[in-house]
């Protein structure tokens, strides 16, 4: 038990490296890999390799996938293509019924576009579909994050749940589709509560503090913008043709190898790159498109090597046998999966908490608990889904996205925490509790 006791120890310095010594995540995910390695007196040699190859396997496995969402996601955005889908999504609901169409605009933009872009997108949207409507302005603005920060979170192409796959051993198309469909349930629940509480306690003196920075786009921007089903093709693309692979595999087993090769997550959304491609260039020069691609590049070598070295912290923690720890830990418990799964939410939790990334914190987190599903006796996407809905919770002044929250509206840190952490808290909650459900109905161990 001594080595759960090292694990702690590196987390907290890992911890501290991030707060106090502000080194990069990625730099400080890596030397707590290799105190752990040394803590646990795994052989200097092997201590090296082990960690690199770590980091190997699993760029191996999502390397391309999440560049390529990235790009998709950039070029998406660039194009006007996410505009135009946010727009119509919204336009299509009533007024009683717009805090769920912003929700669900966020959620369809943050599947393949980051959550910073989505809000900025849909936060000048939201503010006059509130006065419209007669809602509350930062109602809407809480709906728009937590429906983006759920499917960032949860649904692949994004980074964290499709690494959720590679790291724990099952299907991405399975993450995609419970995942999916456990966001979207989360969403809609989160938004019903959320109406609820937060009239109750916003307080106009104390939540806001000066007018919203952000303009509305001009005309000549939306007489530029594609149409809405070519605005939805390069999306839909590789998640129809990822999830073709994995209903086809369930139902009929062995594919033909033509069908294999599409449906194969890289290659899908490579085609759906070269869709997004084929959109970008009726409104956009080569030199436009270039300089998009160029940008998600270098975002997705961040994403890429903060999941590359948790990579790496989870192949320590196998080689020194702490995963199996962790499942034997959970087996004197009577091999629970109800407790097993509040675990793997509260060390979420916990990590999103204390270091802010969403990423570092489901990384971390599903690398630690990789080993809990056989233990536990579900399938691991329900172990991904507890640790993925643990780690959207509370992010707040430590996260970058809590700023573009608070202050794109005008709202002061009380209101960016009525706001962004508040709806998010209650978004995972409820993934947590489709989670629960979904593993007592559905445990398919």
């Amino acid at each position: 038990m001594i080595d759960l006791l090292w694990l702690l120890i590196s987390i907290l310095v890992i911890v501290l490296l991030i707060i106090k010594a502000r080194l990069h995540p990625a730099i400080s995910l890596v030397i707590g890999t290799l105190l752990l390695g040394l803590l646990t007196r795994i052989a200097l040699p092997d201590l090296a390799g082990a960690a690199a190859g770590g980091f190997g396997d699993l760029m191996a496995g999502i390397g391309l996938s999440v560049g390529f969402g990235i790009i998709l996601g950039q070029l998406l955005s660039d194009s006007g293509g996410a505009r135009v889908i946010a727009r119509t999504l919204v336009n299509a609901t009533s007024a009683r019924f717009s805090m769920y169409g912003l929700a669900g605009a966020a959620f369809v933009l943050s599947i393949p576009v980051f959550y910073d872009v989505t809000f900025v997108i849909l936060v000048p949207l939201a503010v006059a579909i509130a006065r419209e409507a007669g809602k509350p302005m930062p109602l809407a603005v809480g709906s728009v994050a937590l429906g983006a920060g759920t499917a960032h979170t949860l649904v692949p192409p994004t980074p964290n749940p499709l690494a959720a796959g590679e790291i724990m051993g099952f299907d991405v198309g399975i993450m995609l589709l419970v995942g999916g469909i456990g966001a979207l349930i989360a969403v809609l629940l989160a938004v019903a509560a959320y109406s609820a509480i937060l009239p109750r306690i916003w307080k106009p003196e104390w939540d806001e503090e000066g007018a919203p920075a952000f303009v509305e786009q001009s005309a000549d921007t939306e007489r530029r913008e594609p149409g809405f089903l070519l605005s939805l093709l390069p999306l839909f693309t590789p998640i129809l043709l990822i999830l073709l692979g994995t209903v086809w595999s369930a139902v009929a087993g062995d594919m033909p190898g033509w069908l294999t090769f599409i449906t194969d997550k890289t290659v899908a959304l490579l085609l759906g790159v070269l869709v997004a491609y084929a959109m970008a260039s009726l409104n956009m020069s080569k030199h436009e498109k270039d300089a998009s691609a160029a940008t998600a590049v270098q975002s997705a070598g961040i994403v890429l090597l903060i999941t590359g070295a948790g990579g790496a912290f989870g192949a320590i923690i196998q080689e020194a046998g702490i995963g199996d720890l962790i499942a034997e830990s959970v087996t004197e418990f009577g091999g629970n999966f109800f407790v097993a799964l509040l675990a793997c939410y509260f060390v979420g939790m916990a990590f999103r908490l204390a270091v802010g990334s969403g990423t570092v914190a489901s990384i971390t987190t599903l690398t630690i608990m990789s080993s809990l599903g056989p233990t536990i006796g579900v399938h691991p996407v329900w172990v991904a889904m507890a640790c993925l809905a643990g780690a959207l919770s509370l992010g707040h002044i430590n996260d970058s996205g809590f700023w573009v929250t608070a202050k794109l509206p005008g709202f002061s840190v009380s209101g960016g925490l009525k706001t962004y952490t508040l709806a998010q808290f209650l978004a995972s909650v409820f993934a947590l509790l489709v989670a629960l459900i979904g593993a007592t109905l559905l445990p398919m161990g």
